[in-house]
């Protein structure tokens, strides 16, 4: 590899490096981030979850609502197909990410708030 081609290279990964400093800027440890991406990707996985659901009932909506015209309840079952076929790819990505969660070992985030110790 030239010069040429590295510094070609190093410009195009200097980018996503940038972006991807944060993350490890303020990280203590590689347990914190872990937790963090552990966090972030059942935060999407929640989301796309939810999507999943919206559409396959949108595609419920749509069988019902049109009972009496086949070319539009069978465009209805693809989109009801395609619901479920996001919330099966969904639960796996869930469960590959806790499998993952588990055998890292990594720490969960406990409560955001911690009670004062009481006083006698």
């Amino acid at each position: 590899m030239t010069s040429q081609n590295k510094m070609q290279t190093l410009k195009y990964l200097a980018p996503l490096g940038y972006a991807l400093l944060p993350l490890f800027a303020g990280a203590q440890s590689i347990d914190s981030i872990l937790r963090n991406v552990g966090t972030t990707l059942n935060t999407i996985i929640g989301i796309l979850f939810i999507i999943a659901t919206v559409v396959f009932l949108w595609g419920v909506i749509q069988f019902i609502s049109q009972s009496g015209n086949p070319e539009a309840q069978k465009k209805a079952k693809g989109i009801m197909l395609w619901g479920i076929v996001g919330l099966a790819v969904m639960a796996a990505a869930w469960g590959v990410t806790q499998i993952l969660i588990q055998y890292f070992q990594v720490p969960s985030q406990g409560p955001g708030f911690t009670a004062p110790p009481r006083v006698p």
